[in-house]
């Protein structure tokens, strides 16, 4: 009879396979197979990643019935739990501001837990308490919907590297001091911040992602700084207010990031580095940057115009641009200064290794079909151009595809698709 038996191919795992298949598990699931042998019997207990979410529950049309079971369930998996927890992910719709989240948090300050992930469901935001700031190991921190403040006596996160903060409540000062006191910080993203004038010192940082509206950015101390998308938001007199009483925005952001990348500028990216003095004096040369993403670029302000060409002509190593328009063709189809483009630059000016241009939401204007032309004059290594006129744009689409024809190309394989889609 004995040798009628099928082995028991589950409990003859190695340890080792087991917490490889334990941490590819969902949370609920990796629970459940204590029920399989006494050899797996919460050895998910011990498992270095706990993440949990709206799954970890069944679902119920009682909302209080799927918090005090979800909370049920963390609190529980903390208490079973052995060994130290490397990363704690709670991303859930069902849960605001509840004091057993605090409980987490303060179980966690106590278990050297190294990455940190907070994502809780909109409504009373929740309140980070100080015990956060006693995890002296974290090397990543992710918070939404949070209000935080850090104690007096906070000094800093010494291992942190990844900084995420998605509509947290925080004062200018706070921040600041937040990110300084983070020495190996190298990648910090900022979402949803109201009228925030930041000061960014960071020494190792190497990617910035911001989106918001601020009325001064100014990157101190990020010489190491390789890529960065920006979205800003700003009021219609915004640039026209700021532009009276402040020095020169490209200089602040931009001035002092010799070892930039790549650069993605999305809404009004260009309009906030157009406001300020002195537009022309740029201190260094981007050597390093590659790849210039700028959104929503308004070729009716010449202003803007100047920061886009004052940006890719000291970007001397540059290989692809792309740029959308935001412009209104019906206000401006006869432009102004169109001697701009052969009074303005060195006949000289030349883009070395710009392969790849893409050109979108366009509307013909003299000014959109001057840059391109300036472009084409000066690019010897272009392979591409891509032409894509605005949804809307619809008499004018002939006339520009005829203007773009006649354009001298300084490289001969140079290609010209335009695009109607």
């Amino acid at each position: 009879m004995n040798e009628d038996i099928a082995p028991d191919l589950i409990s003859d795992l190695p340890i080792s396979i087991i917490e490889i298949i334990l941490s590819l598990l969902p949370l609920r699931d990796a629970v459940r197979t204590s029920i399989l042998s006494s050899k797996w019997r919460y050895r998910w207990a011990s498992l270095p990643q706990l993440v949990f979410d709206d799954h970890c529950v069944n679902f119920s049309n009682d909302r209080n019935l799927i918090q005090k079971n979800l909370i049920r369930f963390i609190s529980r998996a903390l208490l079973l739990h052995k060994g130290p927890i490397h990363k704690f992910k709670l991303s859930t719709s069902y849960l605001q501001s509840w004091p057993d989240i605090d409980q987490w948090i303060l179980f966690l300050s106590r278990s050297d837990v190294r990455e940190l992930f907070l994502e809780l469901g909109e409504g009373e935001w929740f309140r980070v308490p100080s015990c956060l700031f006693s995890c002296h190991k974290l090397t990543c921190l992710d918070l939404f919907r949070c209000e935080l403040e850090p104690p007096p006596t906070f000094k800093g996160f010494m291992c942190l590297r990844s900084l995420n903060l998605q509509q947290v409540v925080i004062s200018p000062e706070a921040i600041e001091h937040l990110i300084s006191s983070c020495p190996l910080l190298e990648i910090l993203s900022m979402s949803y911040f109201d009228h925030l004038a930041l000061n960014i010192c960071a020494p190792n940082l190497r990617y910035l992602c911001l989106e918001g509206e601020f009325t001064e950015i100014c990157l101190e101390n990020t010489p190491l700084l390789t890529a960065m998308s920006v979205a800003m938001y700003m009021a219609d007199d915004f640039a026209e207010y700021h532009d009276q009483i402040s020095t020169c925005n490209f200089i602040k952001f931009l001035g002092g990031v010799p070892r930039l990348e790549r650069l993605i500028g999305h809404i009004y990216f260009t309009k906030f580095l157009s406001i300020g003095n002195d537009l022309r004096k740029l201190p260094l040369t981007y050597s390093l940057l590659k790849i210039i993403e700028l959104y929503q670029v308004s070729f009716e302000d010449m202003k803007e115009i100047l920061v886009v060409l004052r940006l890719i002509l000291n970007a001397p190593n540059l290989e692809e641009l792309h740029i959308s328009g935001t412009s209104n063709a019906t206000t401006a189809i006869e432009a102004p200064d169109l001697d701009y483009w052969t009074k303005e630059w060195p006949s000289d000016c030349t883009f070395k290794h710009l392969e790849l241009v893409k050109m979108i939401d366009l509307s013909g204007l003299p000014h959109e079909m001057q840059f391109i032309k300036f472009l084409l004059e000066n690019s010897p290594a272009l392979v591409t151009m891509i032409v894509m006129p605005g949804v809307y744009v619809m008499d004018r689409r002939m006339d520009m595809l005829i203007e773009l024809l006649k354009f001298r190309r300084a490289s001969a394989q140079a290609e010209i698709l335009f695009r109607q889609e």
